[in-house]
């Protein structure tokens, strides 16, 4: 439903709070029967807070026709046919001289009829009474009709003292209820207190019936004079129980079935002390010394893994200690070992847990590399132990082996020929489809080259 202002001067106003709904007229009959019926009369006349009754006799006084509403269907009818706009433009001048405040402007007032059967408007906001022109035709329509009288201030003082007696009965019984339910409390805790001690008191005398009573019960005192009597009358046998180890064993596979006696283990076995190894090799008609050999897999008696290991320890130990060049020689030549396993753990003890930036701690560490390489066949250790170095470390490793190869061969620990006799040796091994001779192929390929140009030269 479409909504306006009251009021033609606050049409403009979209913040006015006083709305009331658009006037709907609707044309009925024809010919002398013909009316019009404004359909929203109600709710109009609701929102002006005055009776639809005002508003259609006022219709039909200014317009000269009969008007009636009907207070059971609340239909608002006038005879004649009247446009909407002429009947809004009628609505706006009721507004004005019986709903709006003449000081104020504002909407809510209240119609009050004197004693004197005058009409006024007293006004809710401002409280200025504005007298009414008692020479329009509606004041006496208004006079014999008067609005139902809205409830005074006594009766509002009135209303307010009874509720506020009310509230204070309800106070007062519902502390009478919180009172009972605490009496009825004490009472439930005082019950139990007493049935509480009641226990107590008989636990206590029966306690001291147990202390003074004997511990059998006559049952037992019978049970006991039977067993007596079948002694007496029997042959006076005595059982015993058989706990030897073989007992144990029969009862266990008696009990269990021929799968879970098996997984039995009785603590009361002994377990056979193992024959030592020298009794071992003595009984298959070897010596301790070749059992030994036999066991480790080595030569001395020493595995070829702790050989490593061992040679690996006494490197570290050495290089910790901050040994020069010529106490590192002197050092790999008292190791006890073969020729490529020193140079092995010499890589190992070096380059242990390097794995990115290979190439730089090699040419860090190249003059340790360089007094292990006397001769060739130190060189041919060397690269030897890069190639088993590479197969125990990460794949990064492996890229980086060329530039190893670059950084040794400008250094002269190696030399070109001995490089290219370990890169044939490499391809024709069983591990020629290593990833590691396909990073090394480049840098070969660039020795060839070079060596060709210094022979044309």
């Amino acid at each position: 439903m479409a909504l306006q202002n009251i009021g033609a001067a606050n049409s403009d106003d979209a913040f006015y709070r006083y709305k009331m709904p658009k006037m709907i007229t609707k044309i009925e009959g024809r010919g002398n029967g013909i009316k019009t019926n404004i359909v929203n009369m109600v709710d109009i006349a609701k929102a002006l807070a005055r009776p639809a009754s005002y508003t259609t006799k006022y219709f039909g006084c200014e317009l000269g026709a009969q008007s009636k509403f009907d207070e059971k269907t609340g239909v608002s009818l006038v005879n004649g046919s009247h446009d909407t706009a002429k009947l809004a433009g009628l609505l706006e001048n009721f507004i004005k001289k019986y709903v709006q405040c003449y000081g104020c402007g504002n909407p809510e007032t209240e119609v009050v009829i004197t004693k004197t059967q005058m009409i006024n408007l007293k006004c809710a906001a401002c409280g200025y009474l504005s007298d009414v022109d008692m020479r329009d035709k509606l004041t006496t329509f208004i006079i014999k009709n008067p609005p139902e009288p809205k409830k005074g201030s006594k009766e509002k003082k009135a209303m307010r003292r009874a509720e506020k007696e009310r509230l204070k009965e309800g106070e007062a019984a519902d502390e009478e209820q919180k009172k009972l339910k605490k009496d009825v409390k004490k009472k439930v805790v005082s019950k139990d207190v007493a049935s509480k001690g009641a226990s107590t008191k008989k636990k206590a005398n029966a306690s001291d019936e147990d202390r003074s009573s004997p511990t059998r019960s006559q049952p037992d005192e019978n049970e006991a004079a039977n067993d007596d009597d079948d002694d007496d009358d029997g042959d006076d046998i005595e059982w015993q129980t058989d706990t030897s180890l073989e007992a144990a064993r029969q009862r266990i596979q008696e009990q269990l079935s021929s799968v879970t006696a098996e997984m039995v283990m009785l603590s009361t076995t002994e377990e056979k002390p193992k024959p030592k190894k020298t009794e071992v090799a003595s009984k298959n008609g070897t010596s301790e010394a070749e059992a030994k050999s036999v066991h480790h897999g080595g030569d001395n008696g020493i595995a070829v893994g702790s050989t490593q290991e061992r040679l690996v320890e006494e490197i570290r130990k050495s290089l910790k200690k901050g040994c020069t060049v010529s106490q590192l020689q002197s050092t790999l030549r008292s190791l006890s070992g073969t020729p490529q396993e020193v140079m092995n753990a010499l890589f190992e003890a070096l380059f242990e847990g390097v794995v990115k930036g290979f190439a730089k701690e090699v040419a860090k560490k190249k003059k340790y590399l360089a007094a292990a390489t006397v001769d060739g066949d130190s060189q041919l250790c060397l690269l030897r132990a890069i190639v088993d170095f590479c197969g125990k470390a990460s794949p990064e490793v492996a890229k980086e082996v060329a530039l190893v190869l670059k950084t040794l061969y400008d250094s002269d620990v190696l030399e070109e020929e001995t490089i290219s006799k370990w890169y044939q040796e490499g391809l024709s091994g069983g591990n020629k489809n290593s990833p590691l001779w396909k990073n090394v192929k480049p840098f070969i390929e660039w020795l060839q080259s070079a060596e060709s140009e210094s022979e044309e030269e």
